[in-house]
């Protein structure tokens, strides 16, 4: 067990702060390493973020194209395939399909897909199912909630 008094940095950890203006053997005396003159120079001055000193900024140097929509809604895909490994008469619900380890991430639904087959006779529920997926879990005996 380490004592509290025996207790230090790691190297590196901590620095000792910069000591402006004081003589010119300091190495950082008169101006205090901001230079003669100009805009950085001045009291008070910061800069935007961003800003690279009048040049035309990266983020408006780069092309932009297409359209990002703020409001689009994020799926996460499921398939039919993966519902395989629910006991039969199961309810899968999104919290089962977390817990199983299928939808995890970030996502504002979740959506069952089609690809594969199913044997179990399930009750799914999702915020949406593919065309296929419905016939596939319908053809299994199971039920669709849409939630």
């Amino acid at each position: 067990m380490v004592a509290l008094h025996r207790l230090t940095n790691s190297s590196g950890a901590r620095r000792v702060s910069k000591r402006v203006g004081r003589g010119t053997g300091s190495g950082t005396g008169k101006t205090c390493g901001a230079g003669h003159k100009g805009q950085m120079a001045r009291k008070g001055h910061k800069h935007k973020r961003g800003f690279e000193g009048g040049q035309m900024p990266l983020l408006r140097r780069l092309p932009k194209r297409g359209f990002k929509n703020p409001n689009r809604c994020r799926w996460l895909t499921i398939n039919v395939a993966g519902l395989e490994r629910f006991s039969d008469g199961d309810q899968v619900d999104p919290a089962a399909l977390k817990r199983a380890g299928l939808a995890d991430g970030p996502a504002d639904g979740i959506k069952i897909l089609g690809n594969g087959d199913l044997s179990r006779r399930l009750t799914v529920k999702a915020h949406a199912f593919s065309s296929a997926a419905r016939v596939k879990i319908e053809a299994a005996g199971g039920t669709c909630e849409i939630l």
